[in-house]
């Protein structure tokens, strides 16, 4: 007898297309099954050779969490460097370390959530590193470049499948799973879709991930825009993974459903395929859309549809045709083209802000390398672990020499005295192995626990000496000799056992505060020079036990009063070794996981005090004073006394020696700013005021005087510009110029092109950022640029027609440096739509379709679409619509409104004409009524709504 060879299944035959082939697949799971793959880690389903598949690898500028590998500058470093080649090359690399990885360990998944492309519209925003800039079209240029990269160039086999990250309007760590962003139609479109769209257009991109917050009232995870915008942009099956822990917060912190069964179906229901929750634990997710599917909250269809996305990705993966995956046999990782390449990117991300001509340095110059970031080489949430480390000493005593360089940290070396008399002490380890955070990987790295295999803390009559750094308002780091931090491990204990400050809940922060409350005195009462020293990880005071130093319990009142005692300044060890120096460069900025980051925004511009007060030493010290700022987003210091400044974002491995190298003109600096550097806190708008157009956010409206202008950044070049020219064919603006490099270094210019409407209707971006380049040119060398910029480019959402409109008229093309220094302008005169007034007496008013508020914000009409508008915190607001068309007369008004109070309308500033009170408070919410009044108008006229009291308008029609 023969035995024959059963058939192929069709869902394993490579000639079928994809579609044919999951629609055969889908047929044979189980309803069981089908649920099963909802969770983010789908179980293998071996009757069918099926393996198990989790969403989810973080790749933000390297791959994270997974132990060792080439570490990228981080996100707002690249976007610094405004080049999509780079980013785009910088992609390839990071998905061949990705599959690389996974060859080696199947914990690795190839489905990447990675680019962060929230807009930084707010420079306090605790995750600006995540981001590339304020600008849309800049984030999405550049998530453009990383996702094909990320992507390949095969075109049916994706080497990873990239998911944007977070959707929608997400700036803000403060209540993010708690708090509404406020968006208004024209900042929708705009600004925050725009990122998005773009990308997503390009045809490189697996899917999205909806954000913690909530927009206009409703849960991201639970938005519309999903299924109304998102889905429309392309023809690919688009995978919607959720944010961690967020279908739960449906429930358990946002209030918005009372149960998890209906949260889960309406999540699924708006476009959630994947639900990130519970971490491995898939069953609390399963039971929940099983409850879901008994209640009939769900359908089958509803489930096969969000399974049917997830293998889409899977089979362009090449899950399913190993033998024909071109990516399957990928090993490239920390090759010398990947090390070449994270040199390049830090170079290329260095930004020049100010230079009297102190840069570059010359060979023979002897340098003093000052600051708390001068020898470090810091690392971020979303970072490897790295495999080679360079920090900016380094990098400067490799590239001038170490007998040329001195060298100063500025830590605080201090001394803690308890009240016994004696000093704390670190233990010597007996055998201490060198063990470094996430070396060995994890698929949650907020789940690494702190070291207990060396000994706590102890006292004795000398002490050890810390060195202590302020990082701002109060927050401590104190490190041992030997490098390592003050650490509380989960039995309490305090260590020097961490390499860095760092995890989900950092152990290695304190604060000295005054003992008032625990012992009851007034506030102020600080036992003399004594402290309270306070664990921020726990929220604990530490203590003084027989076996040693730990965190005080809960009910302790054995608190330890500290005295420090300053064994030597910083201040004073600055002031040591720059007297003698020629240049001094202080290399400030902050750490990644202190003070603004994910779940911690920033409070305040400034640079922390402990190295305001470094930088005034050198200063005082040496007038020839470099400030080089390493940090994840903008300050506002003082550059006026100042010989240069530099800054870039955490550069990666290659940081230190990237810039040594442009300190010393071994490469001219070309990074571009690409967010406002504001001159101080005062000129900020609230966090949570997401209007960029009614409070004038961003480069795009600010009306102030910037410290440092968008695009800003200087060279060691210099460059002309010439030869602007326009052309307008086939809905297309042709512009082209010479730009020539006047300098004598060869040397990269980014050469910006911005339009701004000379006489529109509504308020415009005062210029707005329609395309760039990044060009090398030797000396004398010159080049022609040339853009091809859509016409639809120069249109807005007019909210009085619910669409995109080119408005006819003059429009500026400004060509330049940055956005402030423009070398070339002229105007043109497109042809466009007139202005139209808004149909109120045929169509009604959507509220939320103003022109200008004051006092409102806009919430969910219904728990599945639509806005409505309401008073903030029940107060009273303002709306005003321009140029509404009453027709031939209207004798009649009508809301819908829910909750309580009145609706007050005028014409054109004029008197209340009508006022519609609700007389009885609805029952909830989304419960509306409709209140009729008279209300006598014809021909076009501006309204304006009064709102006041604790309503939410949904509607306004007019009858007559």
């Amino acid at each position: 007898m023969t035995a024959h060879t059963p058939p192929t299944p069709p869902f394993r035959d490579p000639q079928l297309p994809f579609a044919k082939r999951i629609d055969d697949l889908l047929s044979r799971l189980t309803p069981e099954e089908k649920v099963s793959f909802l969770h983010q880690f789908a179980p293998a389903v071996e009757r069918l050779g099926i393996a198990a598949f989790r969403t989810g690898q973080e790749a933000l500028h390297g791959v994270a969490w997974m132990g060792p590998a080439t570490v990228f500058p981080q996100a707002v470093g690249l976007g610094a460097t405004w080049n999509t080649d780079l980013v785009r090359r910088i992609g390839e690399a990071v998905s061949k370390e990705v599959r690389a990885m996974r060859a080696r360990d199947d914990r690795v998944g190839l489905n990447v959530w990675s680019p962060t492309v929230n807009l930084l519209r707010h420079p306090l925003w605790g995750r600006n590193e995540e981001g590339y800039s304020e600008d849309p079209r800049l984030t999405s240029a550049i998530a453009t470049a990383y996702t094909h990269g990320l992507r390949g160039d095969h075109p049916t086999y994706w080497r990873t499948a990239p998911v944007l990250k977070h959707w929608l309007a997400h700036n803000n760590e403060t209540g993010r799973d708690v708090t509404s962003s406020s968006v208004r139609p024209r900042v929708l479109h705009e600004y925050d879709l725009r990122a998005f769209r773009g990308c997503v257009e390009a045809g490189a991109v697996a899917g999205v991930m909806p954000a913690y917050n909530l927009v206009n009232g409703r849960p991201n995870h639970v938005s519309p825009y999903l299924r109304e915008q998102l889905r429309t942009w392309t023809d690919e099956e688009l995978l919607v993974c959720s944010d961690a822990g967020a279908p739960s917060n449906l429930v358990d912190s946002e209030h918005y459903f009372d149960t998890h069964e209906e949260a889960t179906a309406a999540a699924l229901m708006a476009g959630v395929d994947s639900f990130t929750d519970h971490g491995t634990d898939s069953s609390k997710i399963v039971a929940r859309v099983e409850g879901a599917l008994e209640q009939g909250l769900l359908t089958q269809a509803d489930v096969d549809a969000a399974v049917r996305r997830q293998l889409s990705v899977r089979f362009r993966l090449g899950e399913f045709d190993p033998h024909y995956d071109p990516h399957a046999g990928t090993g490239e990782f920390d090759s010398p083209a990947h090390r070449t390449l994270a040199g390049e990117a830090a170079e290329q991300a260095i930004v020049l802000l100010r230079n009297d001509g102190v840069l570059p340095l010359a060979a023979d110059t002897r340098i003093a390398v000052v600051g708390l970031l001068a020898d470090e080489c810091k690392l971020d949430w979303y970072s490897g672990t790295l495999l080679h480390r360079s920090t900016p000493l380094e990098g400067l005593y490799e590239r001038f020499g170490a007998e040329r360089v001195e060298f100063a940290e500025g830590v605080d070396r201090v001394l803690l005295k308890t009240s016994a008399g004696t000093f704390l002490k670190v233990p010597t380890a007996a055998e201490a192995t060198d063990e470094v955070r996430g070396a060995e990987g994890a698929l949650d790295p907020a789940l690494l626990a702190g070291r207990t295999d060396l000994p706590p803390l102890t006292t004795d009559a000398t002490g050890t000496e810390f060195a202590l750094v302020d990082w701002g308002e109060g927050v401590l780091t104190l490190r041992a000799p030997d490098g390592r931090y003050l650490s509380v491990a989960e039995d309490g204990r305090l260590r020097a056992s961490a390499d860095q400050p760092g995890g989900w809940v950092v152990q290695e922060t304190f604060r000295l505060e005054p003992r008032a409350k625990a012992d009851g005195n007034t506030p102020g009462n600080t036992h003399g020079n004594g402290h309270l020293l306070l664990h921020l990880g726990t929220g604990r005071p530490v203590c003084v036990a027989a076996d040693g130093v730990r965190v005080a319990g809960p009910d302790e009142e054995n608190s330890e009063v500290v005295e420090v005692i300053v064994v030597e300044s910083g201040e004073d060890a600055v002031t040591r070794v720059t007297a003698g120096a020629d240049v001094v460069v202080v290399v400030a900025g902050n750490d990644p996981h202190i003070n603004g980051r994910e779940t911690e925004d920033r409070t305040t511009l400034r640079l922390p005090a402990h190295q305001e007060r470094l930088l005034a030493a050198a200063r005082a010290a040496n007038a020839r004073t470099v400030l080089a700022l390493v940090s994840a987003y903008p300050y506002a210091i003082e550059p006026g006394p100042l010989s240069a400044v530099l800054w870039t974002a955490h550069g990666g491995q290659a940081a230190g020696t990237a810039l040594a190298r442009v300190l010393a003109g071994d490469v001219s600096p070309a990074g571009r700013l690409p967010q406002t550097w504001y001159a101080g806190d005062a000129d900020l708008p609230d966090l949570l005021d997401y209007d960029v157009i009614g409070s004038r956010q961003t480069y795009l409206y600010f009306e102030g005087t910037p410290l440092f202008p968008f695009g800003h950044g200087l060279s060691y070049a210099s460059f002309s510009y010439a030869d602007l020219a326009v052309r307008i064919e086939d809905g297309t603006a042709h512009v082209s110029f010479t730009v020539t490099n006047t300098g004598d270094v060869t040397a990269d210019e980014v050469a910006q092109l911005y339009t701004r409407a000379v006489d529109p209707s509504v308020t415009r971006p005062r210029r707005e950022l329609l395309d760039h380049r990044r060009v090398t040119l030797a000396p004398g060398a010159s080049t022609e640029l040339s853009f091809g910029v859509p016409l639809s480019s120069f249109a807005f959402w007019d909210v009085a027609q619910g669409r995109w409109r080119l408005e006819s008229g003059p429009y500026e093309l400004l060509v330049g440096a940055s956005s402030a220094d423009v070398r070339l302008r002229t105007t043109v005169t497109l042809e466009g739509e007139p202005a139209a007034p808004r149909p109120v007496r045929r169509r009604g008013l959507a509220p939320a379709d103003f022109d200008e508020q004051s006092g409102v914000e806009i919430v969910d009409r219904t728990k599945v679409s639509g806005d409505a508008v309401t008073p903030v915190a029940g107060g009273t607001g303002e709306l005003v619509y321009r140029a509404c068309d009453f027709g031939t007369g209207t004798t009649g008004v009508t809301v819908t409104v829910a909750g309580s109070g009145s609706v007050e309308l005028s014409l054109d500033g004029g008197p209340v004409l009508a006022t519609l009170t609700v007389d009885a408070p609805t029952p909830g919410p989304y419960d509306h009524v409709t209140v009729d009044a008279a209300l006598t108008a014809a021909g076009v006229h501006d309204l304006r709504l009064g709102l006041r009291g604790p309503l939410r308008l949904a509607h306004v029609g007019f009858s007559g």
